[in-house]
């Protein structure tokens, strides 16, 4: 398991995850579990945005709609076992590219039957972030790295927030490459507002902008 993977939890099934702690951090579309309670009100009441009980469409919408990587547009795998979710998302390419850009980890967040979907971090194989350590303080500049297999890769770095359209600080790029080795990069970002920010790290260039991305979750001193 990477240090990007949100760490396994012992909860049953049907108990609601412990996100929040330490152990699971809700990284997106929900930044509180009175938010995600708020969307089920306004679903029961009206259908208000049924996607929020789509696995893969809520993968999709932090992969477009938040990180902004605009050309992966394909779920490419689906696993789903009872309240945890592992898609896979890759790009929506004319070039017939058939790979895996990453694979996004979900739980559902609450006890209820409809609770939606969130985002708490990826699944990684030929790309990690494992620095800083998911679920730790950050502070800025923030110091990242992982390892990487692939050829005349540049990773760009990332600090978001789900309450701010633009990214809160961005690092480019850094030259990578060869098999399972160590990339490192600082990236100083501001205006930190929401509990829990995302650090996203991707690379490409060969047959698209972003090829391959990784995220893990990182706590503001609030």
């Amino acid at each position: 398991m990477s240090g990007t993977q949100a760490p396994t939890t012992a909860a049953p099934r049907d108990s609601a995850p412990p996100l929040g702690s330490r152990r699971l951090q809700p990284m997106w579309p929900f930044s509180t579990l009175a938010q995600a309670r708020a969307w089920e009100r306004e679903f029961h009441s009206g259908g208000h945005q049924p996607w929020h009980l789509d696995p893969d469409q809520t993968a999709l919408s932090f992969t477009q709609g938040y990180l902004g990587f605009q050309g992966i547009g394909r779920v490419s795998s689906h696993t789903v076992s009872g309240r945890d979710a592992r898609i896979g998302v890759g790009l929506s390419s004319p070039h017939g590219v058939k790979g895996t850009a990453a694979v996004i980890h979900l739980v559902r967040f609450g006890t209820d039957r409809d609770a939606p979907w969130e985002v708490v971090g990826t699944n990684d194989t030929t790309f990690s972030l494992t620095r800083p350590r998911y679920g730790s303080i950050a502070h800025s500049p923030l110091l990242t790295g992982g390892r990487i297999t692939g050829v005349d890769e540049n990773i760009r770095v990332q600090v978001r927030q789900p309450s701010s359209a633009a990214p809160l600080g961005t690092a480019c790029c850094v030259a990578a490459g060869g098999d399972h080795q160590p990339w490192k990069e600082r990236v100083s970002f501001a205006r930190a507002r929401d509990r829990v920010l995302t650090v996203v790290a991707s690379t490409g260039g060969h047959i698209a902008e972003v090829e391959r991305f990784t995220v893990t979750a990182v706590r503001t001193v609030r």
